[in-house]
């Protein structure tokens, strides 16, 4: 069995495989790509150093070159592996139905989102069907601080645990981290989250939590909540709310975390 000593003795070492992991890396948090004389100075490397990192990662699939531009960027690839991970596939497949559905009858679109590196990441999205929606970019990563799906994600994760993912997620100042500490015992209490959007006005973000059979809160589903004026296409926000905590709850009873279910909205 190896231990975390283990990896750091000398032998383990293998050079170009954490060379092509820091590409990957530093262009997950580029949005336009960079050129290799960029990645190279952000890396401290040479460019000699990483020109075949740079080739070999184009050729498998995980970097595209723009045509018009020395910049490389990262493709689909690595969103593409990840969806083939059981837990993850398990989860985006029962998930897409009833995903479908709610954006149905509520007219609202919705993203699922699940926790990595301390942010929220969306691995799925459904659009509403009316002809002007409110959506999310799939693959978008959002802080803690700012989404309703960060503070379910954690609203019910053992303190060791949760004290480890918050300083990780990097709050402004102590008054901010106490105060999504307090607002944390909230969700636990009525079952989901509800914020106004901090970068859209007039937009409430929704969202409620998924279980799976050990009691782990392992997705939030959200909705971006937006107020249709035509009577026909209008659902209320607490409409909504519930609607989105009714799927969630099956949702999670098909990961069979029936048993494990946060208090029912009053």
């Amino acid at each position: 069995m190896f231990t975390s000593m283990d990896f750091d003795d000398e032998k383990y070492r293998a050079p170009a495989l954490s060379k092509g992991l820091d590409i990957l890396e530093l262009l997950a948090g580029v949005q336009n790509g960079l050129s290799q004389a960029e990645i190279a100075k952000a890396l401290g490397r040479t460019s000699s150093e990483i020109f075949r990192m740079l080739m070999v990662l184009r050729n498998r699939g995980y970097l595209d070159l723009a045509e018009d531009a020395d910049r490389y960027t990262l493709t689909a690839r690595l969103f593409e592996i990840a969806h083939r991970h059981p837990p993850i596939n398990r989860l985006t497949s029962l998930a897409s139905d009833a995903m479908e559905r709610l954006a149905y009858r509520i007219n609202q679109s919705l993203h699922l989102n699940i926790l990595h590196e301390a942010k929220t990441l969306v691995i799925a999205q459904m659009d509403s069907h009316d002809s002007t929606q409110t959506c999310v970019r799939l693959g978008a990563r959002f802080p803690l601080a700012s989404a309703a799906s960060g503070r379910v994600l954690v609203a019910w994760m053992p303190e060791p645990e949760l004290s480890v993912i918050l300083d990780r997620a990097g709050f402004d100042t102590p008054e901010a981290l106490h105060q999504f500490r307090a607002e944390l015992e909230e969700v636990r209490q009525v079952g989901y989250c509800q914020l106004p959007s901090g970068t859209v006005a007039g937009v409430q973000k929704i969202a409620a939590p998924i279980f799976d059979f050990r009691g782990r809160v392992v997705a939030a589903l959200t909705i971006p909540f937006v107020q249709r004026l035509a009577r026909q296409q209008a659902v209320s926000l607490e409409e909504a709310r519930h609607a989105l905590v009714d799927t969630c709850t099956k949702i999670s009873r098909q990961m069979g975390g029936g048993a494990h279910q946060p208090v029912s909205e009053p």
